[in-house]
């Protein structure tokens, strides 16, 4: 297993690291997730002080998730106001698995269109396919606003050997005697 480009491999095999550890990018469910086409579910907090939770294409760069949005959308400035935000991208698959993501995000405008708009939209849709969908939205005046999150926390659950709120087996501690 290769570690992203721009990341240095973790010294312990991913999956025995503790929730929390942003070595668990390194893990084969957050490696497969972050190359799938599963929607990013992102969770900040409005304008208005609620929370919301929005799904969104995105764009692994090998260091940040990165979200990409057209000038004028309400979570730009709900974001720029409060950067933490929270992600799960997570595959509907029997057992699940889930990537969970926390950090602070940083807002850029964008003149036309994002690159990583672009790239999610190849990945998610086909070469093809995605190219006609950015053509489609790609109009002289075009702003965007990219969103981008380094994890600063990273959980990773597999329902086999990482279930939520609990250490991966290897170390788990022994329940105490009677």
């Amino acid at each position: 297993m290769s570690a992203p480009s721009g990341t240095a491999r973790p010294e312990r095999e991913p999956m025995t690291l503790p929730q929390g550890d942003v070595g668990l990018l390194h893990s084969p469910v957050a490696q497969a997730l972050l190359r799938s086409t599963e929607l990013a579910r992102v969770a900040y907090v409005a304008g208005d002080g609620t929370p919301r939770v929005f799904p969104m294409l995105f764009h692994w760069t090998g260091t940040e998730l990165v979200l990409c949005t057209f000038a004028g959308a309400r979570k730009i400035a709900a974001i720029r106001a409060r950067p933490d935000i929270a992600v799960t991208i997570d595959a509907a698959t029997t057992p699940p698995d889930v990537l969970l993501l926390r950090g602070r995000a940083v807002v850029t405008d964008v003149e036309g269109i994002a690159e990583e708009y672009r790239l999610a939209h190849r990945r998610y849709a086909g070469p093809e396919q995605g190219d006609i969908n950015v053509a489609a939205v790609d109009h002289p005046g075009v702003r965007m606003a990219r969103i981008a999150l380094r994890p600063s926390w990273v959980g990773v659950l597999d329902f086999v050997t990482r279930l939520p709120g609990q250490a991966p087996p290897e170390v788990r501690m022994e329940p105490a005697g009677p």
